[in-house]
């Protein structure tokens, strides 16, 4: 390869690079960012890995289903953002207004594969709504709930969520007898 072609494909890469890194948010919502897509692997994964038949299983009967924790995973996916003003996709049915409009759509009655394909669509939305926030823009207030709060408590609140049905998912699966795929 000669030298003036190795330079021009170095060159080449380096754009893609400083593009792709460009794109990429920084600081705290570089950091939450990065952590939600583990996360989203993760709940992702454990959903494929689950059989149907386990979409049902509750711990006791006054706590959630498997699937009704997906559901509530993908809903508070699109509710989160909309209660700091970002749309959500409006076959939803989310109001970032009242929360009863998230606890309707984790009513819906789905499949497994459903589920699953909810959760996808849910985490896409929720990425797409934090790439749009730089951190200058964290310390905006908020009233959510009634309270008031900031960008950043309400971005951190949301990831946060999302690792406390991580866990409870890791113990549904494991109640039964699914091994997470990280874990194997």
């Amino acid at each position: 390869m000669s030298i003036r072609r190795l330079a021009m494909l170095s060159a080449l890469a380096l754009m893609l690079t400083l593009s792709l890194a460009a794109q990429q948010p920084q600081g705290l919502m570089g950091d939450l960012t990065k952590d939600v897509s583990q996360v989203q692997t993760k709940i992702v994964g454990l959903a494929k890995a689950i059989p149907a038949g386990a979409y049902d299983w509750k711990p006791s009967s006054d706590v959630r289903s498997t699937g009704e924790v997906f559901m509530h995973v993908a809903a508070d996916n699109y509710f989160l953002p909309a209660a700091m003003g970002i749309a959500p996709p409006a076959a939803t049915g989310i109001n970032g207004k009242d929360y009863k409009t998230a606890a309707a759509f984790e009513q819906r009655k789905m499949s497994r594969d459903e589920i699953i394909a909810e959760l996808d669509k849910s985490f896409a939305f929720l990425q797409t709504s934090m790439s749009g926030v730089t951190d200058a823009k964290l310390e905006a207030p908020l009233e959510v709930f009634g309270q008031k709060s900031t960008g950043r408590a309400m971005w951190v609140s949301t990831t946060t969520h999302l690792h406390e049905h991580l866990g409870q998912l890791i113990a549904y699966a494991r109640s039964n007898k699914v091994t997470p795929p990280w874990s194997k």
